[in-house]
């Protein structure tokens, strides 16, 4: 489980697949709404599109020219916001490093 659980945390340890994670959060865009949206080219997009398909974060769908990516869950941005939290917890001023 700890394998699978680092395969997971690895794929979302780049701030490109956090940012189409989050572009993601409110349903499927096509690769060419989220190369325009993240600013990014689409060799650079479908890389990391990819891997985060291949480790079943994402889902693809192919409608005529268009392939449509989707989250496999929404837990996974439900994981993302609370680590979030976690950090501006972590970072708030007034905190002492212990």
């Amino acid at each position: 489980m700890y394998e699978l659980y680092a395969r997971v945390c690895k794929a979302i340890a780049e701030p490109m697949r956090l940012s189409i994670i989050d572009e993601l959060r409110d349903g499927p865009r096509t690769v060419g709404e989220i190369v325009d949206a993240l600013g990014t080219s689409q060799p650079n997009a479908s890389q990391h599109l990819r891997m985060l398909r291949d480790r079943g974060i994402l889902t693809a769908r192919r409608d005529g020219n268009n392939v449509y990516y989707a989250l496999t869950s929404q837990k996974v941005v439900q994981a993302l916001d609370l680590l979030c939290e976690f950090m501006r917890e972590q970072h708030a001023p007034g905190r002492r490093a212990s």
